[in-house]
């Protein structure tokens, strides 16, 4: 079970992933790299990361406070 302040930094830290793979220096990468534009498929699966570790990140149980406080 992930702490709310723990939950925070991860999602801090998937925002930061998220705009490293869409920066465009990184993003042209794949676009050059061979004759074929490798393009969509890179925008695809890094936008699908993105995707599948927000949601494994929101739908983790969330810490249950003890009874009492």
């Amino acid at each position: 079970m992930l702490s709310v302040p723990r939950r925070r930094e991860r999602l801090l830290a998937l925002i930061i992933l998220a705009a490293l793979l869409f920066t465009p220096p990184l993003v042209l990468v794949p676009d050059r790299a061979m004759t074929i534009s490798w393009l969509p498929l890179y925008l695809f699966i890094a936008w699908g990361l993105i995707i599948g570790l927000t949601a494994w990140l929101m739908e983790s149980p969330s810490p249950r406070k003890p009874p009492g406080e």
